[in-house]
C-alpha cells in the first residue's frame, strides 16, 4: 500500500482506490463511468508535494478528466503486478506514460519491490555469480547497488547494464501493451533523450534510457512528448512546494509546481488532439 506522509507542511493528497486495486492512488477520486484520460508513472506524475501536479493540470487544459494513476517511485512493475489497475488503465480514452529508468525493475540480477520499485530486495543468482565478491546485505536501494557494481568492475557492469536496457524495452512493452491504443510516452527530465544513456547520474533523466531505446518502442506508442523544464521553471526549484521541513532534501530532487505547468502545456494539445 502506498504510504503518504503526514505532518506540518504536508499536503492532503485525497487517496483513493479505482476498480478492485489495492493501491492507493492520489485523489480526488475520478468517476470512471465517465470517458478519462490515465496518466501513469513515478512520483512526479503522483506530483508528490505539489498541490496541482500535471496530470490535474492536464484535466484543466483539456476539459477531461483525468485519473492519476503515478506511483511514488514507481516502475512498470508497479502496474504490471496490480492487474486491477492495469483494467482501469486499459478502459481510458487515452493514456500518458511517463518514463522511468531501466533501474526500477526486477530483472535477471535483481528483484524490486512490487511497489515502491527503487527499493532492492535480493540479489539473483546470475548477479551472485557475476559478482561474488560485493556483499548486498546493506543495500537497499537500486542505485546504490548500481553504483557499488560499476565501482566494483566496470566491464563486469556492463554486463548488467546490456541486461537492465533489453529487460526495460520487455517490460515497457507489456505495459504498453495492456493500455488503450491511444499511448503518449512522457520524457521529462533535465536534459533531452541522450544518444547513449550508461551513466548512473539521475540528472540526465531515466537511467539507463536513451534515445535509440525509445525509438525502438515507437511501434507500441502514439507518440513521444520531451518535456525539458525552462531554466524559469527549474530556478523556482522548491518555492510552491508542500512538505514537512524534514523532508526539504526529498522536495529538491522533484519537479515543482512551474515544471508541472510546463509539461501540461505540451501535453494538453497533445491529447486534446487524441480524444
Amino acid at each position: 500500500m502506498m504510504q503518504l506522509q503526514a505532518g506540518a507542511g504536508a499536503l492532503d493528497y485525497f487517496p483513493c482506490r479505482y476498480g478492485l486495486s489495492r493501491t492507493v492512488f492520489r485523489g480526488p477520486e475520478r468517476d470512471l463511468s465517465r470517458p478519462y484520460v490515465v496518466a501513469l508513472g513515478g512520483s512526479p506524475t503522483f506530483g508528490k508535494y505539489v498541490a496541482s501536479p500535471y496530470p490535474a493540470l492536464l484535466e484543466q487544459a483539456t476539459g477531461h478528466q483525468v485519473a492519476n494513476l503515478g506511483g511514488l517511485n514507481a516502475g512498470p512493475d508497479f502496474y504490471l503486478s496490480d492487474p486491477a489497475a492495469l483494467r482501469v488503465a486499459a478502459q481510458a480514452q487515452v493514456a500518458v506514460v511517463q518514463i522511468t529508468g531501466a533501474d526500477v525493475l526486477t530483472n535477471p540480477f535483481y528483484t524490486v519491490h512490487s511497489r515502491r520499485n527503487d527499493r532492492f530486495l535480493a540479489a539473483r543468482p546470475a548477479l551472485r555469480a557475476l559478482f561474488p565478491e560485493v556483499e548486498v546485505t546493506d543495500i537497499h536501494f537500486t542505485r546504490h547497488l548500481l553504483m557499488v557494481l560499476e565501482r566494483t568492475d566496470a566491464a563486469r557492469f556492463a554486463v548488467v547494464r546490456a541486461a537492465l536496457k533489453a529487460n526495460w524495452l520487455e517490460r515497457m512493452r507489456q505495459l504498453l501493451a495492456c493500455l488503450p491504443p491511444r499511448r503518449v510516452l512522457l520524457w521529462l527530465a533535465d536534459t533531452l533523450p541522450p544518444a547513449r544513456a550508461d551513466g548512473l547520474d539521475p540528472a540526465y533523466g531515466p537511467l539507463m534510457v536513451d534515445r535509440a531505446m525509445l525509438a525502438r518502442l515507437q511501434p507500441a506508442i502514439t507518440t513521444l512528448v520531451e518535456a525539458v523544464p525552462s531554466p524559469a521553471a527549474i530556478a523556482e526549484g522548491i518555492d510552491r512546494m508542500h512538505f514537512p521541513q524534514t523532508e526539504m532534501a526529498q522536495a529538491r530532487h522533484l519537479p515543482g509546481l512551474a515544471v508541472h505547468k510546463e509539461v501540461a502545456t505540451l501535453l494538453g494539445p497533445v491529447v486534446k488532439g487524441l480524444l
